[in-house]
C-alpha cells in the first residue's frame, strides 16, 4: 500500500454524572453510564500516517517522543484498525494538545477520540460515530463521549457493541461554560486506567453504582430543562460520591489538595448567595466550575483570586470529533 494519512481534532469533555470503574477492564465497558459536555476550545489534534516503510509505530506528543505504556495503547487502536481495514503497515502518530495532559481535564479522552477518526480515516476507513465511539473508548472510556457533540450520555449497553456514545444536545442548547481552576498542572502519579480497576476495592462503589441511575435520569431532565439549580446539585453530589470511592479504594487514591477543598466552599458559597456556579472534579486536582454562559468572566474573575489557583481555563459547550487539515 502507498502511505496514507488523515488528521483529526476533538475536544475533551468534563464529565456531569462520572464514569469510574469497568465491568470489563479490557473492552473499558463501564460499572455505569454517564453524561459530559465537551469542551470548546480545548482540543487535541492528531495526524495519522500509515506508512509501508516503518517497522514500528511511532508517537509524539507536544514534540515529544513518547514510548512505552503511552505507545502501547496508542498501538492498540491502530491494531483494531488494521484488523478491521486489513492493512498491516506501520503508523507514525503525531498529537498536539493545547491543554495540560494527565491532569484531571480528560487529555485522554481528546487524545484518543482524535486518534481514533484519525487513524480510522487513514486506513479508508468510514465508520459511524457509534463504531467511532466504541473504538475511541477501547482507549480511553471516556474518550467515546468525546467523538459526538455537545452534551453526550454514555450508555453502558450490554456489551462491546452497544457500548457508546450519543448526543443528548447540541452545544448551542444550553450555552454553558466551564471554567477550570488549575492548582496542578503536573502529572498526576494515579492515572484513570489504573484508578479504574482499584474501584471495586472500596466499599462504597456498588452503593455508588446502583444509584447511577436516579442521577443520570436527574442531570439529563436538568440539561433538558435547562435547570441550572437541579444540575448543579446533581454534578456535585456525583462528583463527590467518585471521589468517596477512590479515598476508600485499596490502595487509596487522594486528588484533592487544599486549594482543591478552597474552591469547593467557595462555590458553593456563590451559589447559596444567588450565584449560578457549580463544581465537579475529574481524576486529579483541578476543579471544574460549571456556570451560565454570560457568568463566566465573573467566575474566572473569582478563581483567580482565589489561593492556590495558579490559572484559569474557559471552555464553552463544543462539537463532535471532526477531520481536519493537516
Amino acid at each position: 500500500m502507498k502511505s496514507s494519512s488523515a488528521t483529526a481534532l476533538a475536544h475533551p469533555n468534563i464529565a456531569f454524572i462520572k464514569y469510574w470503574g469497568n465491568r470489563d477492564n479490557v473492552l473499558r465497558l463501564p460499572s455505569n453510564g454517564s453524561i459530559s459536555m465537551n469542551l470548546d476550545g480545548l482540543f487535541t489534534r492528531t495526524a495519522v500516517s500509515f506508512q509501508p516503510s516503518l517497522r514500528l509505530d511511532t508517537l509524539t506528543i507536544n514534540g515529544h517522543e513518547v514510548t512505552g505504556k503511552g505507545l502501547t495503547r496508542v498501538s492498540q487502536i491502530l491494531d483494531i484498525v488494521r484488523k478491521i481495514s486489513g492493512i498491516n503497515a506501520k503508523a507514525e502518530v503525531v498529537s498536539q494538545n493545547n491543554f495540560p495532559a494527565g491532569a484531571g481535564i480528560a487529555s485522554s479522552a481528546a487524545a484518543f477520540s482524535a486518534l481514533a477518526l484519525a487513524a480510522s480515516k487513514a486506513a479508508g476507513l468510514d465508520l459511524s460515530e457509534a463504531e467511532l465511539s466504541r473504538l475511541a473508548r477501547r482507549g480511553s472510556g471516556s474518550a467515546s463521549r468525546s467523538i459526538p457533540g455537545g452534551f453526550v450520555e454514555w450508555q453502558m449497553g450490554s456489551g462491546d457493541e452497544d457500548c457508546y456514545a450519543f448526543s443528548i444536545a447540541p452545544p448551542e442548547h444550553w450555552r454553558l461554560a466551564d471554567c477550570v481552576a488549575i492548582v496542578s498542572a503536573a502529572h498526576k502519579k494515579t492515572g484513570s486506567t489504573e484508578g479504574h480497576a482499584l474501584a471495586p476495592t472500596s466499599p462504597l462503589q456498588n452503593a455508588r453504582v446502583e444509584d447511577s441511575a436516579r442521577r443520570l435520569t436527574l442531570c439529563r431532565e436538568a440539561i433538558f430543562q435547562r435547570d441550572f439549580e437541579a444540575l448543579a446539585e446533581i454534578i456535585e453530589i456525583d462528583s463527590d460520591m467518585m471521589h468517596a470511592v477512590m479515598m476508600t479504594s485499596n490502595p487509596p487514591l487522594m486528588y484533592w489538595q487544599p486549594a482543591t477543598l478552597g474552591i469547593f466552599h467557595a462555590v458553593r458559597e456563590w451559589r447559596a448567595s444567588g450565584f449560578p456556579a457549580a463544581y465537579t472534579v475529574d481524576a486529579g486536582a483541578n476543579v471544574h466550575v460549571i456556570c451560565l454562559k454570560e457568568y463566566a468572566a465573573e467566575t474566572e474573575k473569582r478563581l483567580r483570586e482565589l489561593p492556590g489557583v495558579s490559572e484559569t481555563l474557559v471552555a464553552e459547550t463544543g462539537g463532535a470529533a471532526r477531520l481536519v487539515n493537516g
